[in-house]
C-alpha cells in the first residue's frame, strides 16, 4: 500500500476531522449490535493518526497510529479478525493490549475507494477473546457494513463536487 496513495484518496473525501453525522455513527451502533461488542469503529486512517467519524463504547476521537489495530488490517484486503490479540506476533506487545484498555478481540472490514485504495475500516473490539471469531452473518454485516460507509463517504465527495459546480456556475453568471 502507498502511503501518498491513501493519504491523497483520504483527502478527495474531505472527512477528517469533521462533525459526527447520525449515518456514521449508526453505522458504528449496528456494527456493536450486530457484533455484540462493547466497541465498534468507522475510522480513517491518516498519515499521522488513527481518526474515528464514528465510535461506540471508546469515548475518544484519535488514536496514534502505533497503537492502530486498523493499520495493520489495511495491509490486508477484506476482513481482518484476531481473536484473541494476546497470542499473535503483531499485537500481543500493543500497549492497548498490555495495559489499558485490555482490548482482546479485533475484526475490522477494510473502507476501499473503487481504486482499490484502503483508508480505515469498520471495526469491532472486545475485552474478551473469542476463540469463534465472529460467525458468517457477523462477517456479511461487518463487510456490508463497510462497502455502507465507502457509499456514504462517495455521496459527500459527489455533493461537494456538485455545490463547488453550482458556485462556479453562479460566480460567473454575476
Amino acid at each position: 500500500m502507498n502511503l501518498a496513495n491513501r493519504t491523497e484518496a483520504l483527502a478527495s473525501y474531505a472527512i477528517l476531522d469533521t462533525q459526527r453525522e447520525p449515518a456514521f455513527d449508526e453505522v458504528a451502533r449496528i456494527a456493536a449490535l450486530v457484533c455484540r461488542t462493547p466497541v465498534a469503529v468507522v475510522n480513517l486512517v491518516a498519515d499521522d493518526r488513527q481518526w474515528f467519524k464514528a465510535e461506540v463504547g471508546l469515548g475518544v476521537q484519535t488514536t496514534p497510529l502505533e497503537t492502530s489495530f486498523c493499520a495493520q488490517a489495511l495491509l490486508q484486503r477484506g476482513l481482518t479478525v484476531v481473536r484473541d490479540a494476546t497470542q499473535g506476533p503483531r499485537f500481543a506487545c500493543n500497549p492497548l493490549v498490555t495495559g489499558a484498555p485490555h482490548l482482546r478481540f479485533y475484526a475490522g472490514a477494510v473502507l476501499e475507494t473503487s481504486e482499490g485504495v484502503p483508508i480505515g475500516t469498520v471495526c469491532v473490539l472486545d475485552y474478551q477473546p473469542r476463540a469463534e471469531g465472529l460467525g458468517e452473518m457477523e462477517r456479511e454485516v461487518l463487510t456490508s457494513l463497510a462497502r455502507v460507509v465507502m457509499a456514504l463517504l462517495e455521496q459527500r465527495k459527489f455533493r461537494r463536487s456538485e455545490a463547488r459546480t453550482w458556485d462556479a456556475g453562479a460566480a460567473r453568471a454575476d
